[in-house]
């Protein structure tokens, strides 16, 4: 694509770095093909080559230009970040990367209404901080049949018991996990079944409680500074465990792991933390990336449920780990019913699903009609988002594989003889 900045614009690195990206697309539209939005609305500015226009268009522009409107706005907001795109592409443009500079571009030209910044801020202060989320959450659960469909459909109707979650001090490996923002209050017993699991494995997991949210709330509802700011002190938590040979940082959130994974590009021009943010990017696993290299048959693991697996954008177009999981589900034996368009996002998307309700509910519906077409027992993914979102619709039941995983060790567990049983 041919793009028109001046030399004085190309001295800016944001805009240096769009006309990187925009120079990569030669427009040939295979990325409409995959574009759940684009599958909805049929509009072109609601595909990834119109909003690629939209933001050329825009960057080019000048500050008093008219032609920014909030129309502009509008189509950047209803895409999902899902990254079907980058997936399709032939050419290998980095979408989200130009997306992220033109989302924050007219927003600084733009603004927001008083109800859009009121919600913005609403979910950024409610959702990172995980105290905060679970007082929240509490009074929700609480005060039920007060709370806003949309919202009263992502909790849990009552407290989740996580059950015991070992120490692993005692072994030799270790590593540690992001706890996450949201994810210990609406489903507590994910980490806390990763860390049964990988006991028994023999690892362990250091705890790191001043690590919080991983930034990507903040940066994608284009606090974009708050979220960096996250990001220095998730590393400063995790440092000194780093040093002490903690193999990986176990992400069990694929939406958190994929933006740890980008740690190291978004410090790249910080020269305090830019070297520690590359080695946070390289040690960033997701929970599947570290199973899938272990001896799992040696876990006894008595799978008898009958799962469809649905995979999260981030982890198949942004992680590019699709499949992953779906091996190691079937390694340990579980039968795993066929998804069709799999591909596809299910409109949870972060805060997507809060501030584009109705695209998002089209979304999920498709989605969790695909998923249960083969009749699953259960519905397993891999992203908090992804599971309370589908789970809200109160059809199948959603849960994270790895709840399954550990419930299928317990269940073989008890069915041994007491003297067998692991310790």
């Amino acid at each position: 694509m041919q793009t028109h900045f001046t030399d004085a614009d190309l001295q800016k690195p944001h805009i240096r770095e769009a006309d990187r990206v925009l120079r990569t697309c030669v427009h040939c539209g295979f990325c409409n093909a995959t574009c759940p939005t684009y599958q909805l609305l049929g509009d072109e500015r609601d595909g990834p080559r119109g909003r690629i226009y939209l933001m050329k268009e825009l960057l080019e522009s000048r500050d008093d230009d008219d032609q920014v409107t909030r129309e502009t706005q509008l189509h950047l907001d209803r895409c999902l970040t899902c990254r079907n795109c980058e997936t399709t592409c032939p050419s290998g443009v980095e979408y989200h990367k130009l997306l992220d500079i033109g989302r924050a571009e007219v927003e600084r030209r733009v603004g927001r209404t008083p109800k859009e910044r009121a919600l913005r801020y609403g979910l950024r202060k409610a959702l990172v901080d995980p105290k905060r989320f679970a007082a929240l959450l509490k009074a929700g659960q609480t005060f039920r049949p007060l709370v806003p469909g949309t919202l009263r459909d992502k909790m849990p109707a009552r407290p989740v018991d996580p059950g015991k979650r070992p120490d692993g001090r005692q072994h030799a490996r270790q590593m540690l996990i992001l706890e996450g923002c949201v994810q210990p209050g609406l489903s507590p017993n994910t980490n806390a079944a990763t860390a049964r699991v990988l006991d028994r494995l023999g690892i362990g997991l250091t705890p790191a409680p001043q690590a919080g949210c991983c930034g990507a709330i903040d940066f994608h509802l284009n606090a974009q500074e708050a979220g960096r700011q996250r990001i220095r002190a998730n590393i400063d938590a995790w440092w000194p465990a780093i040093e002490n040979g903690a193999e990986a940082i176990v992400q069990t959130a694929s939406g958190c792991g994929a933006f740890v994974k980008e740690y190291g590009e978004m410090l790249a021009d910080d020269p305090a933390y830019a070297e520690k943010a590359k080695r946070i990017s390289a040690l960033a696993k997701d929970l599947v990336e570290i199973l899938r290299e272990e001896d799992i048959d040696a876990l006894n693991v008595k799978a008898s449920r009958r799962l469809a697996f649905h995979c999260p954008c981030t982890l198949q177009h942004a992680q590019r780990l699709g499949g992953t999981v779906e091996s190691v589900l079937t390694r340990l034996g579980f039968e795993l019913t066929p998804v069709r368009d799999a591909h596809l996002c299910c409109g949870s998307a972060g805060t997507y699903s809060v501030t584009q309700p109705e695209l998002s509910k089209q979304l999920r519906d498709n989605k969790l009609d695909a998923l249960e077409a083969g009749n699953p027992e259960l519905i397993v993914t891999a992203n908090i988002g992804c599971q309370t979102h589908l789970d809200g619709a109160s059809r199948t039941p959603v849960r994270h594989w790895i709840e399954i995983v550990d419930d299928s060790l317990a269940s073989a567990s008890s069915s041994m003889p007491r003297e067998a049983r692991p310790a």
